[in-house]
């Protein structure tokens, strides 16, 4: 499948598709997110291999001047008129080259120039698993503070972040640093409800991993009140989010400031709501109460600028877990109860179905 698809975008990039074919694909890459972000990747490397072709014959045909060049010096040789040519304007030339050289270095200096902003704004942006990890250890600092005897204290839980579920017989989604090196996992939500739960796939370049309830009492969660949107939202739509960035429930709401995450990333959006560690792997809906995003990161310094990864994607991740794994599908939601409500209703249909996530280290 891999080589199918790699042979169908250079087919496309070199334009040997026929009309109807081309206008399939370009439909396909409106819909398939990941399809497009690959295209781009590839037309980026063709791009590079297609220079550094052209600067491999511009090397040898300097090489091929400069070893007609040297015949000159032998003895018994005569001068063909090329030579003749040069040492007329040899100095002309030089002068050209030089002016061509400097341009060169200059654009290259300036593209440098360029890129520094881009690494100054890439140490401004914090994935939430860092501020997450200054937690852990101060916690664990100072609990071995307190505990300092001979008698072993019981290990403590880490409240690291959020997670909600995706449907009714005990599939659930948070962000993949929030478990990572976890020893076992935690639930609960505001009603009381504890399950035991384990990760059962992950998908680490979009930092997203799908739990799933092992405790053997578990009967499954009641019918869940949103539904996931597959297409894109728009610039500018109120969105909010419930999550756990201390004990209690926590609700925010803003805009979506962004149809793009951190430096353009088209597979994030960028919201207007200030968020805290906890809020990490928490759901993002729009006022109809449609499931558009998983909360992800924010950026350093700027408060409210916050990014979540879109829907699309964990749509994908979820079409993927039956083909890699021997789990059952999920059975997403097909009924959406929270259109129509006002806010408050709508939080109150909701919260039993977000969780805080409890990892033990």
């Amino acid at each position: 499948m891999e080589y199918l698809m790699y042979e169908q975008m250079e087919r496309y990039l070199a334009g040997k598709m026929v009309a109807d074919e081309k206008a399939a694909f370009e439909a396909l890459l409106q819909t398939d997110l990941r399809l497009a972000e690959r295209l781009k990747e590839h037309r980026t490397l063709l791009n590079t291999m297609q220079q550094y072709g052209q600067r491999q014959e511009l090397r040898s045909k300097l090489n091929a001047i400069h070893n007609k060049m040297e015949i000159e010096n032998t003895p018994g040789v005569a001068t063909p008129m090329w030579q003749l040519f040069w040492k007329r304007h040899a100095q002309t030339m030089a002068v050209a080259a030089s002016v061509s050289l400097l341009s060169v270095f200059g654009t290259l200096w300036s593209v440098q120039q360029m890129k520094e902003p881009v690494k100054q704004q890439t140490a401004h942006y914090v994935e939430l698993r860092r501020e997450v990890d200054k937690l852990k250890k101060a916690q664990t600092a100072i609990i071995k503070d307190i505990n300092n005897t001979t008698k072993p204290a019981p290990r403590p839980a880490s409240v690291s972040g959020t997670g909600f579920a995706l449907s009714a017989n005990g599939y659930l989604v948070t962000s993949s640093h929030v478990v990572e090196g976890a020893d076992s996992i935690m639930i609960e939500n505001t009603s009381g409800a504890k399950y035991k739960v384990s990760e059962v796939y992950r998908d680490q370049v979009h930092d997203l991993s799908i739990l799933k309830v092992e405790d053997a009492g578990f009967a499954g969660f009641s019918k869940l009140p949103y539904t996931f949107k597959t297409t894109e939202s728009d610039l500018g739509e109120m969105v909010y989010t419930l999550g756990y960035p201390r004990e209690d429930i926590v609700f925010g709401e803003g805009s979506l400031s962004s149809t793009s995450g951190f430096q353009g990333d088209t597979t994030a959006y960028q919201i207007s709501i200030p968020l805290n560690p906890g809020n990490s792997g928490g759901p993002l809906l729009d006022d109809k109460g449609n499931l558009i995003g998983v909360i992800s990161g924010k950026q350093a310094g700027q408060e409210g600028a916050a990014f979540a990864i879109k829907s699309a994607y964990l749509l994908q991740l979820i079409s993927e877990l039956p083909l890699a794994t021997t789990l059952s599908p999920v059975s997403l939601p097909k009924a959406n109860t929270l259109t129509g409500n006002t806010r408050p209703q709508q939080l109150k249909k909701l919260k039993d179905f977000v969780f805080v996530v409890k990892v033990y280290n």
